[in-house]
């Protein structure tokens, strides 16, 4: 039941980590090479909610519009993603099982790192979105620079260390990373040099 009124009493740090996870679901899905034009409509729709909307639910946590648009995105990204996903979730799910993390706030700390290692293969896609977000900024950049100054709205960490990982595990990390389900749908495949 995706009734807005049970999510109102939602911190605003469990708002911004859930919200990133329904950034990170129409993201990723968006990204993945494979030919799916209905998923990348409603992924993109979601992207749209969530940047008008994140920002407002993590201020006024009782604002129901802003919670049922932040619910609606949620969906979206979960019907999107049936196309695939990629490296901020193969990441994320072995760091948040090995520390005890979040995995919403995981997949906002770790989306600018994989945006960065995919970005020549999905660089007319976020042209694209760009313009459908109406952006300032164009391109690969205008789509960083929106998810950095987000993640910085609504505090989401920049790195992996503030939330205490370290690089003690990075192997077990990066065994589970590779045969992660989500890893095939990566733009540009994995392998352990880069996962590391």
């Amino acid at each position: 039941i995706a009734d807005p009124v049970l999510t109102v009493g939602v911190p605003p740090h469990l708002t911004a980590a859930t919200g990133m996870d329904a950034l990170a679901h129409c993201l990723e899905a968006y990204c993945v090479q494979s030919y799916h034009p209905m998923a990348d409509g409603i992924a993109i729709e979601g992207l749209r909610l969530i940047r008008e909307w994140l920002p407002v639910a993590c201020r006024d946590g009782a604002n129901i519009e802003a919670r049922a648009k932040m619910l609606a995105a949620a969906t979206i990204g979960a019907v999107a993603f049936q196309k695939g996903l990629g490296a901020i979730h193969s990441l994320a799910h072995p760091v948040g099982s090995l520390y005890g993390l979040h995995h919403g706030l995981l997949n906002g700390v770790l989306m600018p790192y994989v945006l960065d290692f995919n970005r020549t293969a999905i660089e007319p896609k976020m042209a694209i979105l760009a313009q459908s977000l109406g952006l300032p900024q164009p391109g690969f950049n205008g789509v960083a620079a929106w998810i950095d100054g987000l993640c910085r709205e609504v505090g989401i960490p920049r790195t992996l260390a503030e939330l205490g990982v370290d690089d003690s595990k990075a192997d077990q990390i990066v065994r589970a990373a590779l045969v992660d389900p989500t890893a095939p749908t990566n733009p540009i495949p994995l392998e352990a040099t880069a996962v590391r």
